[in-house]
């Protein structure tokens, strides 16, 4: 397997079974990423495979790890195909190793099974380009791409597009890997999208701005805010001063390159309450878990996500940078619009509405 294939990712580690594509450098999660944060990196949202081939049948054998939480209403894992640009395929991911969580009796699970085998058939004896989108929320390996005919590797010479962000832009909760709104939105605008949005993880680590400053970009999004509430990491004056600092290290390797911040898209819990976010246990084993803010307003700067939007919106008006500009999320995904079923993050109509309103404001 050529791991010029890879596409959207950073590091290619070889396991015992194949190919494991990371959004991050191992050194960089060595020293600095937390379990919950190695843990996101490894889900390879926006990654994809891509190949140029005259094949008529081509299989894809991968090797899936998830965590299923029972009850939680999330979805599993899927591939998606397509062929020239348009969809062809979207399958759930199966096999692999699988570890099943019970919120409400804390029992654990762990079971394994043979890989996966995803095989496309009948397909035009033209000259075709095939992408493989792999799953957004859960890990993979790739041990074998197989097909009737020579599989080349493609050159994606599209404008490059690195977008930073909290769960929303890794794609909890859609159902597929290019239903989140950051694929929406790269293949309508036909841009070569690597996706640096990580599952509670979005804190402004400065290793993370200093990743993005080495790395070639025509166009820079940074979603910023629901992860710091939510985690209650910082109170206001801290804001201030990580925002800072992490646009002036991404703008030494980018001076002339747009960023656009997108501030929090809009999230009742935590619009006006502060975090830390919990779990609803009321809500175990109703087939949906919700969050629920835990923190209390006070006048020593506890953040919220109004809080939030202000201090964005305050320091790139400061700026004065045609490069720099503001992008309002709770414009994206409004109070009024449809509500996130488990008071966090959007469904995968959401994503859809998220990236339409998104593709008017590029």
């Amino acid at each position: 397997m050529n791991i010029d294939f890879f596409h959207g990712t950073t590091e290619i580690e070889t396991t015992t079974r194949g190919l494991r594509p990371h959004r991050l450098p191992a050194k960089l999660v060595e020293n600095y990423c937390d379990r919950q944060f190695s843990s996101m990196e490894r889900q390879p949202s926006g990654v994809r495979i891509m190949c140029r081939t005259t094949a008529t049948h081509i299989t894809l054998t991968t090797f899936s790890t998830r965590v299923v939480y029972l009850d939680s209403g999330r979805s599993g894992g899927k591939i998606d195909v397509l062929i020239d640009g348009a969809p062809a395929l979207s399958t759930p991911t199966s096999g692999g190793e699988t570890t099943q969580v019970d919120f409400t009796t804390g029992a654990t699970t762990h079971s394994v099974e043979a890989p996966q085998k995803i095989t496309l058939e009948n397909l035009s004896a033209a000259e075709k380009v095939v992408e493989f989108w792999l799953p957004h929320n859960e890990e993979i390996e790739v041990i074998s791409l197989d097909a009737n005919a020579p599989l080349e590797t493609v050159e994606d010479t599209r404008p490059v597009w690195i977008n930073y962000g909290s769960s929303i832009s890794q794609g909890s909760n859609a159902t597929s890997p290019t239903a989140i709104w950051p694929a929406l939105v790269a293949q309508a605008k036909q841009l070569n999208l690597r996706n640096l949005g990580f599952g509670g993880s979005a804190m402004l680590d400065p290793f993370m701005a200093r990743l993005i400053r080495d790395t070639p970009a025509d166009l820079i999004t940074l979603e910023i805010g629901i992860n710091i509430v939510n985690a209650d990491v910082m109170r206001r004056r801290g804001l201030e001063a990580a925002v800072d600092g992490f646009v002036a290290t991404i703008k030494e390797g980018h001076p002339n390159t747009p960023i656009k911040i997108v501030s929090p898209f809009y999230c009742p819990i935590h619009e006006q309450t502060p975090g830390p976010g919990a779990f609803d246990t009321s809500t175990f084993g109703s087939g949906q878990i919700k969050f629920i803010a835990t923190g209390e307003p006070d006048n020593f700067g506890r953040l919220t996500l109004e809080m939030v939007r202000e201090v964005l919106e305050g320091f790139v008006e400061k700026q004065k940078d045609p490069h720099l500009s503001y992008l309002d999320g709770a414009s994206l995904y409004a109070e009024g619009d449809a509500p996130l079923l488990d008071n966090l993050h959007p469904d995968e109509a959401t994503h859809a509405l998220i990236a339409q309103r998104v593709l008017k404001q590029l």
